[in-house]
């Protein structure tokens, strides 16, 4: 069996969150057709228990290195002085290097597969025979420039200062390697505009969903209290797109909602709150329920999920396990922006505060049929586009180097 090496900038395993979702499926896809060696970070002690598991799905060697939040941001800010877009500094461990240098001087490796910018800096230099492919996923300088926009005084400049800089950044490795992939169409068009000079090698694969596990069908424990008219946000409560989108909506929308609707409840479920979102916890009908050991029954007993983000790339998995599970997603334009749906299902996008109250209350009181309209006609679109096995397929196909992007 050949050898491949792929880099992540974290573990992918639990796959219980956006990257870690797609970057487990693609080595799982990867360890089936070659001995895979796995170069990766944890930031998360809690993930230090799953380093047998990865170890087990790759057949080959691991390294993975538990990164210091401190110690972390400090080396980040090394690139303050250097010109370097601080993403790359942030990971760049030195251990991860010589791990990298010495794999492929004891292992004929021909082929190697990156997941996100930050770990690219480690193959750059490689020998031009070995096969590269890095998979952005999402065009993370252009979310640096979204960010930047909702900032002022000193952290605006920084983040567009990273936007520029790592945009920079993204160019060079795209122009060092065979193919470069991202989750949607949108992404990929959007890259090959930045970076015209890449343009041909550039594709991309999207994201699936495990129809079988996020199924409606099963018998799931209600959560909610009875009486209860939820809605449910579900994510990792970490990061700064969900903490923005949460609190928008908890005070924009459901306040007003919960004034007119006295059942109504904003659930808002996922790991490793953020001070910001704990404080949510007060208002009237919101709750905060930090890390589930199941996210299903959350969704399937919500009258909706809702994806109200104001900050969004690529494809939001929190909208397709929720389309899966046959629920309507209440959602804003930027949070659908990469997913395939038909005009149906833009029944509950909106995204100025006034519509979606008004579209949050018609779903609280049953206006989707309980789910059956537009949560079935979501299902069916997410069983028919979004399949893992269909996406992977043509993964491999680039990556063995049959065919191009």
């Amino acid at each position: 069996m050949d050898e491949l090496l792929f880099l992540a900038h974290r573990i992918p395993y639990p796959p219980r969150k956006g990257d870690k979702i797609r970057s487990y499926h693609l080595l799982r896809a990867l360890a089936r057709n070659y001995r895979v060696h796995l170069g990766a970070f944890i930031d998360d002690d809690a993930d230090l228990e799953h380093a047998g598991t990865v170890a087990g799905i790759c057949g080959g060697e691991t390294c993975l290195l538990r990164l210091d939040p401190i110690f972390t941001r400090l080396r980040a800010l090394k690139g303050l002085f250097t010109g370097q877009p601080l993403t790359l500094p942030y990971y760049d461990h030195p251990r991860m290097r010589v791990w990298v240098t010495d794999l492929l001087k004891r292992h004929p490796i021909r082929r190697v597969v990156v997941y996100s910018a930050a770990p690219a800096q480690f193959i750059l230099d490689l020998d031009p025979t070995i096969r590269r492919v890095i998979d952005f996923v999402d065009v993370d300088s252009a979310k640096w420039a979204a960010y930047a926009e909702q900032r002022h005084g000193w952290a605006r400049w920084l983040y567009r200062r990273e936007s520029r800089l790592l945009l920079q950044a993204e160019r060079a490795i795209a122009a060092r390697c065979e193919a470069t992939l991202f989750v949607s169409e949108p992404e990929a068009a959007l890259f090959r505009q930045l970076a015209p000079e890449c343009a041909g090698k550039v594709g991309y694969w999207e994201n699936g969903v495990d129809m079988a596990f996020f199924s409606p069908d099963r018998i799931y424990p209600n959560p909610y209290e009875p009486g209860d008219l939820p809605l449910v946000f579900t994510g990792a409560m970490d990061y700064w797109p969900n903490i923005d989108a949460v609190t928008w909506f908890a005070h924009e929308v459901f306040a007003a909602i919960r004034e007119r609707e006295p059942c109504a409840r904003f659930v808002i479920v996922g790991g490793r709150p953020a001070p910001g979102v704990l404080k949510l916890a007060s208002l009237s009908g919101v709750t905060v329920t930090g890390s589930v050991a199941d996210v299903r029954p959350w969704i399937v007993w919500a009258k909706a999920a809702v994806a109200p983000l104001r900050i969004a790339r690529g494809v939001q998995n929190k909208v397709l396990e929720a389309m899966a599970m046959a629920r309507p997603v209440l959602a804003t334009s930027q949070a659908m922006e990469g997913i395939r749906h038909d005009d149906v299902l833009r029944r509950w996008v909106a995204d100025s505060p006034h519509e979606m109250i008004d579209k949050g209350l018609a779903l609280l009181a049953g206006a989707d049929e309980g789910g059956h309209g537009c949560g079935i006609l979501g299902r069916e679109m997410v069983k028919r586009h979004y399949d893992w096995e269909d996406h992977l397929a043509g993964v491999l196909t680039v990556v063995a180097g049959e065919e191009s992007v």
